[in-house]
């Protein structure tokens, strides 16, 4: 048995947003490498599956992504939030209200290989794969789009979503790629063995991603009361500090105790030949 949470009369909710947003990272990797090669030689091969052995004198470039993990850095929490966009009725003119989960920020972990039919040109195939990479700023750079109940695709200004829209104050989708060194030898020699493929010189990446929940749509007149701290009737604590959060509080005395086991029944030794004065 279990229970499902119902939206009060009024509110609307719309489609996940970023389900698709691993596989995109992927693919947007494997159009920025092959993007780069201007050698008159045919562009390397790009492969998922470690145990494909090309012929003949086939270079290939093995992606495979091996973990994903939440970002420890960006952890937040699972409240509802107003959405960081703004956005009006077409025909109205009203402004609509919407709700959002703070998203989910990933780190998804890349192992990458080459093989050649010599190891020189392996090794030469690496090199040139770890340039470009270091040349991706961003992986993808993009307007974020906000997909609405209504079935509507806006950016953060209300305006209908385009991938070339411009705007100073325009909230961009922003991923990332870097150099790690996540995994050790010994793990990538398991790797290739549980895929019964040769070992090959690697590299490892970190691609770093949001992925966006559903929209909650409001009603007109829904208000997000949150009190400030100098509303409240309760008076701080005397270490708060003042933006609000608490300090340390002040130490109390700490008594001191003798070492030693505790004594019970002690009482003073009688002297059975006192000395007259």
């Amino acid at each position: 048995m279990y229970v499902t949470r119902t939206l009060p009369e009024g509110f609307e909710r719309g489609p996940m947003q970023g389900p698709g947003i691993i596989g995109e990272v992927t693919e947007a990797m494997h159009r920025f490498i092959l993007d780069g090669w201007v050698s008159d030689s045919p562009p390397p091969r790009i492969e998922e599956d470690l145990s494909f052995v090309p012929k003949d004198r086939e270079e290939v470039i093995y992606l495979y992504m091996y973990r994903v993990g939440q970002n420890q850095t960006l952890q937040n929490t699972k409240r509802w939030r107003p959405a960081r966009f703004s956005v009006t009725h077409p025909e109205t003119g009203d402004e609509e209200i919407y709700y959002e989960r703070a998203p989910i920020y990933l780190e998804l972990s890349y192992l990458l290989a080459v093989h050649a039919k010599f190891r020189s040109d392996a090794e030469r195939l690496l090199g040139w794969l770890m340039l470009r990479l270091h040349e991706a700023t961003h992986l993808v750079y993009r307007p974020r789009r906000y997909q609405l109940p209504d079935g509507r695709e806006i950016d953060s200004l209300g305006r209908p979503w385009d991938i070339d829209a411009d705007g100073d104050e325009l909230i961009m989708e922003k991923i990332a790629v870097s150099l790690t060194d996540d995994l050790t030898i010994g793990d990538a020699i398991n790797f290739y063995t549980i895929h019964e493929a040769p070992f090959r010189p690697y590299v490892t990446y970190k691609a770093r991603c949001a992925m966006e929940g559903s929209l909650i749509s409001a009603p007109a007149g829904t208000l997000v009361r949150a009190l400030p701290l100098e509303s409240s009737e309760e008076p701080l604590p005397p270490h708060a500090r003042s933006n609000g959060r608490l300090g340390r509080a002040p130490a109390r005395p700490v008594k001191k105790t003798v070492p030693g086991p505790e004594g019970r029944n002690i009482r003073p030794i009688e002297d059975d030949n006192p000395s007259e004065d």
